[in-house]
């Protein structure tokens, strides 16, 4: 079975802890070298993403779907639904995880989400995947979770940002 790692896309590939739009949206420097780095240490790279701001008309699944791919993801999963709506994939639901493991025969076990908010760690927690907070975007504010909860989340890592992230996950093979 193969391995992935599913990376949240606002404050831990780039931009803020708010949602930027494609076209006015940044990656952190070197982002694309480290994405590189896990497709050659045998990972498939995926973004997941919540984007309400698509069922609100405020851009598209295909302007999202084609920044990511642009920056080396290998598929990407969004959710376009607000929270009122109540769907399956929207994290910290674990939908899209769920689509990636059919999609690509996965073996979540062997597979890491990296995300700056709590729902993308209990996203993480729910599917079965280790996983990893940053403390860019909301990940200082969002680590608070994680300490006040050891017990559930002992294995969660903490890194300085997504290109750290990278550098343990590879290290950890």
């Amino acid at each position: 079975m193969r391995k992935a790692v599913f990376v949240d896309r606002d404050g831990t590939l780039g931009g803020s802890e708010e949602i930027e739009y494609p076209g006015s949206f940044a990656l952190y420097p070197e982002t694309k070298e480290h994405i590189r780095l896990l497709k050659s240490n045998g990972f498939f790279v995926f973004s997941f993403t919540n984007q309400p701001g698509i069922s609100k008309g405020q851009s598209t699944k295909q302007a999202f779907k084609n920044e990511l791919y642009g920056f080396g993801m290998d598929d990407v999963y969004l959710c376009p639904h607000s929270p009122e709506e109540g769907c399956a994939c929207r994290k910290p639901q674990t939908g899209m995880i769920d689509q990636a493991r059919k999609d690509y025969h996965l073996n979540l076990k062997e597979s890491w989400v990296i995300g700056d908010r709590f729902k993308d760690i209990q996203a993480a927690n729910r599917s079965g995947t280790k996983s990893i907070l940053v403390l860019t975007g909301a990940g200082k504010e969002e680590a608070v979770y994680i300490e006040n909860d050891p017990k559930t989340y002992k294995e969660t890592l903490i890194a300085a940002d997504l290109n750290q992230a990278i550098r343990k996950i590879i290290t950890c093979f």
